[in-house]
């Protein structure tokens, strides 16, 4: 019922569904499409949350911010990948969709020295963050990870980003076509060993954020890791994306977890659900 009401007298909450109308696509990289729209209330989240994007006929999805402002312009980047990620990506310039949020704990920027590193589309949430960094004069250390060169995703908009600090890019793809070959994770190891961070952020693969975190914990540095589950409702009911045994739910208390509760969370580089709630290996 408080949902409910919410919705029905207070169209400024974030729970209030709104219809967008789409002002730009991009070709960001292959098979991926970020899209631009009008919306304040999007335009004044938080580094790391997330929207569910509602593709009329078809689904309701969650997306990470890749845009956030500034003139009240907001966006998300998709790749195509299920039936709601394809009908989207056939939408062009003028058409509609639906929003709610944006929703879930953000990032915490902070200032110092920071490393961040992010694999595939999981790059896309951590835009928004290294913007919010640059302006606390943060030196960044920037580790991208993608299987091939087609797959490189935002380089001109990070350069163009990281230039405004002290900072360094590192690229890996899986097959060695651009930058180093091998996986985002692996010059996280000689890079942790030879330098001190204040805080590291991390999104893509859990795979990928698991051994991130699992290097981070041996040299003793603090790390918020951006999750990834299955979501439905996005706002704490469905308890699809439930992580154990905390019983912690990745919409309401996530997508952003300090190493504190990641510790805890027995799921985490283990087990995701499937649609169904099942239990699967990641």
């Amino acid at each position: 019922m408080e949902v409910l009401s919410t919705l029905l007298v207070c169209p400024t909450s974030a729970d209030y569904p709104r219809i967008v109308k789409i002002q730009s696509v991009e070709d960001t990289s292959v098979g991926v499409k970020s899209f631009i729209f009008q919306d304040p209330q999007s335009a004044n989240a938080k580094p790391g949350q997330f929207l569910m994007v509602w593709v009329p006929g078809v689904d309701e999805i969650p997306l990470s911010l890749s845009f956030i402002g500034p003139g009240d312009r907001a966006g998300f980047t998709v790749l195509k990948l299920g039936e709601a990620t394809t009908a989207l990506h056939k939408k062009k310039r003028g058409d509609i969709i639906g929003i709610r949020g944006p929703y879930g704990t953000p990032f915490n920027p902070v200032s110092g020295n920071v490393l961040v590193v992010g694999g595939g589309t999981g790059v896309a949430p951590l835009i928004p963050l290294i913007e919010a960094l640059v302006k606390q004069k943060t030196e960044i250390t920037f580790v991208l990870g993608v299987k091939t060169v087609e797959r490189l995703l935002f380089m001109n908009r990070i350069k163009k980003i990281l230039s405004k600090v002290k900072s360094r890019l590192i690229v890996t793809t899986d097959d060695g076509s651009f930058g180093i070959k091998g996986f985002a994770s692996d010059p996280v190891r000689e890079i942790l060993e030879e330098n001190k961070f204040n805080i590291i952020y991390t999104c893509g693969r859990e795979r990928l954020m698991y051994e991130v975190f699992k290097q981070a914990e041996r040299e003793g540095m603090p790390v918020q890791a951006s999750l990834e589950r299955f979501m439905k409702c996005g706002v704490g009911i469905c308890g699809q994306c439930v992580l154990d045994p905390l019983g912690l739910r990745v919409c309401k208390d996530g997508p952003v977890f300090t190493s504190e509760t990641l510790r805890k969370i027995t799921d985490f580089g283990v087990y995701t659900r499937n649609a169904s709630g099942k239990k699967i290996l990641i």
